[in-house]
């Protein structure tokens, strides 16, 4: 028998609506969106005020206007809120170093281990919310449970400022009744197909014959009665192999074209690549990691010969790896992907400029000119930007998503990358540009 573990779901409040209101007085109160202005955009956070019209997170911005005409829009300040995680994560890693963000603001915590030194999970749990309530006056919700699944679940069932506890005593209690719509990936068409088939609550879910669940689930049908029945065991990651480089971004709206997902993933291991060759490194293994809407985390890897510094070359692999992965799970919805390189080793000495064969710099007169390329795009955003020149297919255009002048990645804070980044501050050679690298 798998002995009990304690896993804590950390949810903030209206994260980015939050802190907007509380950084800029006028606002509180007020019906607050955070997201894109333009029509073509969407909500990225809701104040709690804006959400008794209806609007939520995701909703194109020209819905939510529709419903609160007279909501306040404000632009994200990425970078604010990535300050604000960063002490926030800070303070999870006080009480356990096994940390799974999931974005900006959420994340699992398994504190099974800490219970010796730290107390019982509900006080753990409360001196977390206390601790970020006086270190950034921002309120959290806290889902207390024996895994990752029902602590998600519970985090939900009291916001904001929550702290709700499931175990195996009021398991029944507190999931039987609640609405199939609760359970996390179910998705409003598959939830809408489960409420059709007379299914409207876990409980009636979670006994449920497979003549009712195999035309909705197919195969999956005894595992959605095990996760209606609160099973889960899947292990809190904390993060991803500290050897490798890696790019991740966590999606507004879960994506579904598969054109988007590889533009996306050609982005991420373009910016991938760009970190490994500012640390001289070359890699011989790439992996791509894909969360569908449901939480379950995919990762996949390839390793080949000989090592690589080139771009093209990792998101040629990534792009192979995701088709492989997408051919396994047709029509699954993605929450966040990210492309790593590990197997690491120093790369050789590149002069782009020295002379070759030819007056060619020596880089391309020997056969390396994709190499002599990365290095010379990586020098031009070194001085004017990482904007500044770009690959086609990570256009704004191209990959069907809104222009913005900063990073937008909501991919949870790294202490391996800010390890990395403090590493790199304090060498000669200029640090590359930060940006959304991968925490687990």
């Amino acid at each position: 028998m798998t002995a009990l573990r304690a896993i804590l779901h950390v949810d903030m409040d209206a994260f980015y609506a939050s802190v907007e209101q509380r950084d800029r007085p006028e606002l509180r109160g007020q019906p607050v969106i955070v997201g894109g202005t333009s029509n073509r955009g969407v909500v990225a956070a809701a104040s709690y005020e804006v959400r008794k019209f209806g609007v939520r997170s995701a909703m194109p911005i020209r819905e939510a206007l529709r419903r609160c005409p007279h909501a306040i829009c404000v632009k994200p300040r990425m970078s604010v809120y990535r300050e604000v995680s960063h002490q926030v994560f800070g303070i999870f890693h006080e009480y356990t170093p096994v940390v799974e963000g999931l974005s900006l603001d959420e994340a699992f915590l398994d504190v099974t281990a800490s219970l010796a030194l730290k107390g019982d999970a509900i006080s753990i749990a409360r001196s977390i919310k206390q601790k970020i309530l006086a270190d950034t006056r921002l309120t959290a919700s806290v889902g207390v449970a024996p895994n990752k699944l029902v602590a998600k679940i519970g985090s939900d069932l009291n916001k904001p400022d929550g702290l709700t506890v499931v175990n195996a005593d009021n398991m029944r209690t507190v999931l039987d009744p609640l609405s199939v719509r609760r359970l996390p990936g179910l998705g409003r068409k598959l939830g809408e197909r489960v409420e059709g088939a007379g299914l409207k609550t876990l409980g009636e879910l979670r006994v449920a014959p497979d003549a009712v669940l195999w035309p909705i689930f197919g195969r999956d049908s005894q595992r959605m009665r095990e996760r209606a029945a609160g099973i889960d065991e899947r292990p809190v990651m904390s993060e991803w192999d500290e050897r490798s480089i890696s790019a991740e971004e966590t999606f507004f709206t879960d994506l579904a074209d598969v054109s988007r997902m590889q533009a996306e993933v050609a982005r991420l291991a373009d910016r991938a690549g760009t970190r490994m060759r500012a640390q001289n490194l070359a890699t011989g293994c790439v992996q791509v990691k894909i969360r569908r809407a449901d939480f379950t985390t995919f990762t996949r890897q390839k390793r080949f010969e000989p090592s690589t510094t080139d771009s093209r070359t990792i998101a040629k692999i990534a792009a192979e790896l995701l088709a492989a992965w997408v051919a396994e799970q047709p029509r699954s919805k993605v929450r966040l992907l990210g492309v790593g390189v590990n197997h690491l080793h120093a790369a050789d000495q590149l002069d782009l400029f020295s002379q070759g064969a030819g007056g060619l710099p020596a880089a391309a007169a020997g056969g390396t000119s994709a190499t002599a390329l990365d290095l010379t795009v990586d020098q031009i955003r070194e001085r004017f930007g990482s904007l500044a020149l770009r690959r086609g297919s990570s256009l704004p255009e191209a990959r069907g998503a809104e222009e913005t002048g900063e990073d937008m990645s909501e991919a949870a804070p790294s202490r391996a990358r800010e390890r990395a980044r403090l590493r790199g501050a304090s060498s000669d050679k200029p640090a590359g540009r930060p940006g959304a690298a991968p925490r687990r």
